[in-house]
């Protein structure tokens, strides 16, 4: 994303302004466009960098990063991954293999709590179920083992149940 139309923009306004309050003024706007062009550009990038953060936290466990290679900007938008259908099972009942569910307690702000319990909503899945989604969808972004990977070491498998 190129900031320099943005940039020209508010430096004619700027012109504009200093022309309109005389001489004086218009040479002191002439001395002072140089600095304010790298101020507008890191107050446009640190909007947009929010503006990234924000639409995150609503397409959670998706992502948008703005990522930045010397003057240029680009929006990186990171899908979450597709869920595969599993026929005449609940949303939100988990695969057998999975083992026991562990409870923790999360604390956060509440402004998030109230995102994520209305993306949860806009799903129409529980507050739970949307972040155990959201919480696998991040550790198979960091390339932790997968359930699959973690069967194959030895030692650590569990088991349940009776034998004769």
């Amino acid at each position: 994303m190129e900031l320099e139309r943005y940039v020209e923009e508010i430096r004619r306004h700027y012109e504009v302004a200093a022309d309109a309050a005389g001489e004086d003024a218009r040479v002191q706007a002439e001395r002072l466009i140089a600095p304010l062009d790298a101020a507008l550009r890191l107050a446009l990038q640190h909007a947009l960098a929010d503006a990234a953060d924000e639409i995150t936290c609503e397409v959670a466990p998706g992502a948008v990063e703005l990522r930045v290679r010397g003057r240029e900007l680009a929006f990186v938008v990171i899908a979450p991954p597709v869920a595969e259908p599993v026929d005449a099972e609940p949303v939100d009942a988990p695969p057998e293999d999975e083992g026991v569910t562990a409870r923790i307690n999360v604390r956060m702000p509440e402004y998030l709590k109230a995102r994520v319990e209305q993306s949860a909503r806009a799903q129409q899945v529980s507050v739970n179920t949307w972040l155990v989604r959201a919480a696998s969808a991040a550790v198979e972004r960091s390339g932790a083992p997968t359930r699959s990977e973690r069967r194959g070491t030895r030692g650590t498998q569990q088991y349940r149940g009776w034998t004769r």
